[in-house]
C-alpha cells in the first residue's frame, strides 16, 4: 500500500522542476523572423529599383507639383476660416441672432444672407449653425439663407479667391454676386412653398465646459475635417490635370453648357472646403470662367458631405427638396452672372 501511495507522489515530485528544459515552447519556426525581416528589405531594395524610373517620371513630377501647389496655397486660408468659425461658435451668444434678425421673414432672408459675408464659417458647420439657428427661433428660411451663404461669401473665401485668381477681380465679384443671389432665392423659395413636414427642426444642447476648450475642440474637428476634403481635393484635381488626356479636357471645354455642367458635378463629387476650391479650380486650365464659376458657386452650397449632413440633421424629405432646388439655382445663376461679368 506504501508503494502505491508513494509512487505517484515521487514520479510527481521528479517531474515537477522549478525550470522547464530547454525543448519546452521551441518550435522550428524560431528563425521565420530573420526571414522575414530579410524578405522585407529585399523587397524595399527591389521596390526601389523597379520604382525608381518611375518616380523621376515628368507626368509624376507634375502631378506632385500640382499637388503640393494646391495645398500650400490653401492651408493658410483654410485655417485661418476654421480659427473664426470655432471663435463664432464658441463667444458669440445663440441670442445675437434673433436679435440682429428682421422680424419680417422675407426680410429676413436678405439679411441672414448678407450675414454670411461678416461672420465666416466652413460649410461643414453651417448646417449645425443652421440647425441651432432654427432650434433658437429663427425663421427657417433665413437660416438656410445663412447656410448656403456663409461659406461661400465671408471674407476668407473671397480674399482665397482674389489670390488663387490674381488679376481677375471680376471672379470674385461674381462668386459673391451669385451665391448671394443663390441663397436669397433659395430662401424665398422655401419661405413661400416650403411646408413644416418636409423640414426636421432638431434640438441641439448648449456647449459645455469653458469657452476656450470649446473654441480649442471646434477648432480641431473642424480642421481634421475639412483639412481631410482639402487633400482628397487636390489629389483629384492633380490627378485631372495629368491623367486625363488634355484632349478630352478641350472637348469637353470646347462645349459651354457641357463644361458648365461637368464642373459643377465635380463639385459636389469633389467636396472641397470652400476656403480651398478656388485653388482647384484655378487649376483646371482648360475650362472656361464661366464653368469655373459654377464649381466655385455649386461646391459650397451642394456636395456629398453637405447632403449627408441635411439628411442626419433635417431629415431625408427636406434633402429631396432642397438639393435639387439649390443645384438648379447654383448652376442658371453661375452662367447668367458669368455672361455677364465674365
Amino acid at each position: 500500500m506504501s508503494e502505491l501511495r508513494t509512487g505517484p507522489r515521487d514520479t510527481w515530485a521528479q517531474d515537477e522542476t522549478p525550470v522547464p528544459p530547454d525543448s519546452w515552447g521551441r518550435r522550428g519556426s524560431g528563425s521565420a523572423l530573420p526571414w522575414g525581416f530579410a524578405l522585407v528589405i529585399v523587397a524595399l531594395v527591389v521596390g526601389r529599383l523597379l520604382l525608381t524610373p518611375h518616380l523621376t517620371a515628368p507626368a509624376l513630377q507634375t502631378w506632385a507639383t500640382i499637388f503640393v501647389a494646391i495645398c500650400v496655397q490653401a492651408l493658410p486660408f483654410l485655417v485661418f476660416g476654421v480659427a473664426l468659425s470655432a471663435a463664432i461658435t464658441a463667444f458669440v451668444p445663440a441670442s445675437f441672432w434673433t436679435r440682429a434678425l428682421p422680424k419680417n421673414p422675407a426680410a429676413a432672408v436678405p439679411v441672414a444672407g448678407m450675414a454670411g459675408a461678416v461672420l465666416p464659417g466652413c460649410e461643414c458647420a453651417s448646417v449645425p449653425v443652421a440647425s441651432g439657428l432654427m432650434s433658437r427661433g429663427v425663421v427657417p428660411a433665413a437660416a438656410l439663407a445663412f447656410l448656403l451663404a456663409s461659406p461661400a461669401i465671408n471674407p476668407i473665401v473671397l480674399v482665397a479667391t482674389a489670390v488663387a485668381f490674381p488679376g481677375q477681380p471680376l471672379m470674385v465679384a461674381a462668386r459673391f454676386g451669385a451665391s448671394l443671389t443663390v441663397a436669397v432665392l433659395v430662401g424665398w423659395l422655401w419661405l413661400r412653398f416650403g411646408r413644416s413636414e418636409w423640414l426636421r427642426i432638431p434640438s441641439r444642447p448648449q456647449g459645455e465646459g469653458p469657452r476656450l476648450a470649446q473654441f480649442a475642440e471646434a477648432m480641431r474637428h473642424d480642421l481634421l475635417h475639412a483639412g481631410g476634403f482639402l487633400i482628397v481635393g487636390g489629389l483629384a484635381a492633380a490627378t485631372l490635370n495629368v491623367v486625363v488626356p488634355r484632349e478630352w479636357l478641350n472637348t469637353i471645354a470646347g462645349v459651354p453648357w457641357l463644361a458648365v455642367l461637368v464642373m459643377a458635378l465635380l463639385a459636389v463629387l469633389l467636396s472641397i472646403c470652400s476656403e480651398a476650391d478656388a485653388f482647384v479650380a484655378a487649376s483646371m486650365t482648360a475650362f472656361s470662367p464661366t464653368a469655373k464659376l459654377a464649381f466655385l458657386v455649386v461646391g459650397p452650397m451642394v456636395d456629398l458631405k453637405l447632403i449627408a449632413l441635411q439628411i442626419g440633421t433635417f431629415g431625408r424629405a427636406f434633402a429631396l427638396r432642397f438639393v435639387p432646388l439649390t443645384f438648379a439655382l447654383a448652376v442658371g445663376v453661375s452662367v447668367l452672372f458669368g455672361w455677364w461679368l465674365l
